[in-house]
């Protein structure tokens, strides 16, 4: 990269229209960096998933108005089985209709959420004639034979009529969207697993858990504990006391892959799953306790999906634990070279709102905060316990300062060239990496002149007293950054090696062209102690300079 080649030129030939315009979403890894095309561009997903009972036309508004005040560009909004198909074999796909019309009057984008056979691992979502027939559509059964709530993954009547179900649904969005593309990506069912059963026991499934692994399960997911397992035979004898719940993931990405497959073979969009964590912090992760949902796409078995279910693109964390080691933890866990950070699902409580500068620094392709509607419920304690204007606004304060950079900032996160942080729960310093051998030294709860100790017992800016710092950082031109954030100090300095100082730092924004409009040049007061991101979001422009 050149020093002469600018962000304005860089934005603008981001937001040309390319001659691949007319390709569907997909998904593109390059040097482990990944990012979603749309329209032939990266595209950063500003999402917000609407509350379960928000799927349905006279309830959009109360959609679409939060995400208005949130400064999304994208809504993860649920599509039920029993919504579509309320009758077998009677499709009804009206509300879809009117929900792809009034995203695009609106000026969002959708990821559809498919909720069928599982949805938070039960069959809440099924339609009544799948409800009332348990012989046709069978439950897993523990092991005395009682069933549980939660459908069995060898139900094959169950599987055919799902899939059947969801080619229907693929099938149509390929006629009503294949030239807009208003929907980038869908989720096959949410959050899967089973709570309180470690896996099914029903004769077929007892029959194929005595069968050897698959090969492309052996070849991903390694045991826990090599030296006391086989490297080939039954699950038990490969992988020990991990083989019911390896088994029950099998089961249930095999059961998703195969819907996944069908549906894609009509219309090509990416598709991810979703996941209810188990604890990140748990390394090595020990046997299911009956402490998480068993057979769901944790961290733990992202490769036993990979490898039972090809068709899949991405697992996905729903963060909604509250300490910064573990949300830092599952962050680090999900993303890799093989698996796409995408978070479609983080608690819409304040607090988490600086975890969006970390995770898009991170190169994340989007989050998502979950009940992000005016509809009148809350999750609290998971999620705020406001419901009004008040819940939306620390989002977005964060979705509006990436929004007029969001193609950009894709495309620097595609490159590699993105990082960030959010105030951790220790108050700590920390310190980010940068290209080209430069470091960011952050610190948190400063006034904008001065210095304070992190242990001195002085008094500390109002507004501080939770967390909530966060900084984003792209490197934007050789030794150049743009820095996004909030309630941080920040010194770009060199790193060894290296040897230079801050030559400029520009206060501005981006116009709706690309173009940087600078404000002020800080200098003087503003500078001697570090870069105050003030409790606004501010954006800045900073050159460095090396001396050798």
């Amino acid at each position: 990269m050149k020093k002469t080649v600018l962000v304005a030129s860089l934005l603008a030939a981001m937001l040309a229209l390319p001659a691949g315009a007319a390709e569907l979403p997909r998904l593109v890894q390059r040097d482990g960096h990944h990012a979603l095309l749309v329209d032939g561009k990266p595209f950063l997903m500003l999402g917000a998933q609407a509350h379960n009972s928000s799927n349905y036309p006279r309830a959009l508004s109360k959609v679409w108005n939060a995400a208005k005040d949130a400064h999304t560009n994208t809504v993860l909004m649920p599509v039920a089985w029993e919504q579509v198909e309320p009758e077998e074999g009677h499709f009804d796909f009206s509300f879809v209709d009117t929900l792809v019309k009034e995203a695009r009057q609106n000026k969002q984008h959708l990821v559809l959420l498919w909720f069928a056979t599982w949805k938070n691992t039960s069959a809440a979502y099924t339609p009544a004639w799948v409800k009332l027939n348990p012989k046709r559509f069978p439950a897993m059964l523990d092991r005395d034979g009682k069933p549980s709530y939660c459908l069995s993954p060898f139900g094959e009547e169950t599987l055919r009529a799902d899939k059947r179900a969801f080619v229907a649904l693929m099938t149509h969005l390929k006629k009503i969207d294949a030239d807009k593309h208003t929907v980038l990506m869908v989720q096959v069912e949410n959050e899967v697993g089973t709570y309180g059963l470690v896996r099914d026991f029903s004769p077929v499934a007892q029959a194929a858990f005595e069968q050897p692994v698959p090969a492309a399960v052996l070849a991903r997911q390694k045991p826990v504990a090599a030296a006391s397992v086989a490297t080939s035979g039954t699950w038990r004898e490969v992988y020990g006391d991990y083989a019911d719940e390896y088994f029950h993931a099998w089961a249930k990405a095999r059961y998703i892959g195969d819907i996944a497959k069908a549906g894609r073979a009509v219309y090509d969009l990416p598709m991810y799953v979703n996941n209810a964590l188990r604890d990140a912090l748990e390394q090595p992760p020990k046997p299911w306790k009956n402490n998480f949902a068993s057979g769901g796409p944790g961290w733990d078995v992202i490769d036993i999906y990979k490898a039972a279910a090809p068709a899949i693109d991405i697992v996905a964390p729903d963060i909604y634990t509250s300490g910064s080691e573990a949300i830092l933890a599952n962050l680090r866990l999900f993303q890799r070279k093989d698996n796409a950070l995408w978070i479609p699902e983080i608690g819409n409580a304040e607090g988490y709102a600086r975890w969006i500068y970390a995770a898009l620094g991170r190169g994340a392709l989007g989050v998502a905060p979950f009940g992000l509607d005016y509809f009148n419920y809350s999750n609290y304690p998971l999620g705020s316990p406001r419901t009004d204007k008040g819940m939306a606004e620390p989002f977005a304060r964060v979705f509006g300062a990436f929004q007029p950079v969001q193609r950009q900032w894709a495309q620097w996160a595609f490159e590699g060239r993105t990082r960030g942080a959010a105030e951790g729960d220790d108050r700590k310093p920390q310190t980010l990496e940068l290209p080209g051998g430069w470091v960011a030294k952050l610190n948190y709860r400063q006034w904008q002149f001065g210095e304070i100790a992190m242990d001195s017992n002085e008094k500390r800016p109002a507004g501080t007293e939770q967390p909530g710092g966060g900084v984003a950082i792209a490197q934007i031109a050789d030794d150049e950054f743009l820095i996004v954030g909030q309630r941080t100090r920040v010194r770009i300095e060199p790193g060894p090696g290296v040897s230079g100082f801050m030559l400029r730092a520009e206060e501005g924004s981006f116009d709706d062209k690309g173009r940087w409009q600078m404000e002020r040049v800080w200098n003087g007061d503003q500078v001697d102690h570090g870069l105050n991101l003030t409790p606004e979001p501010i954006m800045l422009k900073v050159r460095m300079a090396r001396t050798r």
